[in-house]
């Protein structure tokens, strides 16, 4: 039987032996409900309130088998499996409760059972972070943002291995001690510290869109102690010297499948002569971005347009796949089977993986020592300019980025080396 104390709320004093009649017969217990065995042979765990002889009874959204569950004294057995993890939302849920009850008492208010929890249940819809990232997915599919939803979905694949497929726990359970034992994890699986910031970024957007759709509460939120910014997110040194970027250019003997060998190399090459144009722009490209001898087009990341001029070698570049690309100036999409974002989304993905992987196998025949994706493209433009002599501001510009600090952080991993190379010979 829970007692709430004599307490004053707001300026309002709270007669405790008039409250004490209304909640002398409020019990509250967590009971193994036996008539029900899910598929994994498990019983749920069910919130029971009684007052009088009315009862009512609220899932807790977690179960356990009979033998790890004590039915005297209705509490986990000390071999329980995550015995601590089930107490504790039991008693924030019994917690959570007896708040309400004190509120109705500051108020004098009347209540039964029933408007207990149905007052609690019209202020929070309380979800598993399982089905809210599910929710989370499938809205950004629905809205056509593609690339919201694959981040998303990294992060729900991610805390699915590390919980070992059992997501489905409340935002409560997410806790420093639950945070400290995921970064733990990430670490020994080898992840870069970029990769931890991005996984803790999204886990923390999630949390913060379910506590604005009233799916989990502020009072549990563990990003204001747990900090995010202690994750080193400097971007490593990419670039690789103009003098092996030229090297892409020589044939290579005999890897994998030629026209993905070729297609990978002029990709590399096409990107870092237009301004180091990324390769999802690079995909989506088509005659009407070719005008006047300039390319223009919106970046699908920032919605930035640019416009730059465009060399005849990458005019070349371009000519020599007329006969391939079906609707595109690259044969990577097809505007006869790739129409959906996510068609598009998903070709792009698995196309994007294929020519890193050829950019790898093709940088060790060619010796340059290097991490070889199609972002190196990207970074090398930027510091051939920068150490052409180029301001931030104009390789700003170029890049696409919203702001120069974006650029700062690209250029502070190179180095201040000056050379005699300006962009109209980048070549």
């Amino acid at each position: 039987v829970i007692y709430p104390p004599y307490r004053r709320f707001q300026g309002v004093h709270v007669n405790q032996d008039a409250n004490r009649k209304n909640i002398m017969n409020i019990c509250i217990s967590v009971v193994c409900y036996k008539s029900k065995t899910l598929s994994n042979g498990e019983n749920p765990l069910m919130l029971q309130i009684s007052k009088g002889e009315k009862r009512k009874y609220q899932s807790l959204g977690i179960s356990v088998l009979p033998r790890y569950w004590d039915f005297t004294r209705n509490k986990p057995k000390p071999n329980c499996p995550n015995k601590e993890y089930i107490q504790k939302i039991i008693l924030d849920k019994q917690t959570e409760l007896q708040q309400r009850m004190l509120e109705f008492n500051s108020e004098q208010k009347e209540y039964t059972t029933t408007t207990l929890l149905n007052d609690e249940n019209k202020r929070f819809e309380l979800k598993t972070v399982c089905q809210f990232y599910q929710e989370l997915i499938e809205q950004c599919k629905n809205n056509n943002k593609c690339g919201n939803r694959l981040i998303y979905k990294g992060s729900y694949n991610s805390l699915k291995v590390f919980t070992k497929n059992q997501l489905d726990i409340p935002f409560s359970a997410i806790d420093i001690s639950w945070l400290n034992k995921y970064e733990k994890w990430l670490r020994s699986k080898g992840n870069k510290e970029t990769t931890m910031s991005l996984m803790f970024r999204t886990l923390r957007s999630a949390y913060n869109k379910a506590i604005k759709a009233k799916c989990a509460r502020k009072s549990d939120y563990p990003f204001d102690e747990y900090k995010i910014n202690k994750f080193d997110t400097k971007t490593q040194k990419r670039a690789i010297a103009k003098t092996e970027v030229l090297k892409f250019t020589k044939e290579v003997d005999n890897i994998g499948k030629r026209q993905y060998v070729q297609l990978s190399k002029d990709i590399f090459i096409f990107s870092y002569l237009c301004g180091g144009i990324n390769f999802t722009d690079i995909a989506n490209l088509t005659k009407v971005n070719i005008t006047n001898g300039r390319i223009h087009y919106i970046r699908q990341k920032t919605g930035k347009l640019i416009k730059l001029g465009i060399s005849e070698e990458a005019m070349q570049i371009i000519k020599k796949y007329e006969s391939e690309s079906k609707g595109y100036l690259f044969p990577i999409l097809n505007a006869n089977i790739h129409k959906t974002p996510l068609q598009k989304q998903n070709r792009i993905h698995k196309m994007l993986g294929k020519i890193n992987k050829n950019l790898k196998l093709i940088a060790a025949q060619l010796n340059v020592d290097a991490n070889m994706t199609t972002y190196v493209a990207r970074h090398s433009f930027a510091s051939v300019l920068k150490k052409s002599g180029v301001s931030i501001a104009l390789i700003s510009e170029a890049l696409g980025h919203s702001d120069l600090s974006t650029t700062q952080v690209y250029l502070d991993s190179f180095d201040n080396e000056q050379i005699d190379a300006a962009m109209q010979n980048l070549l």
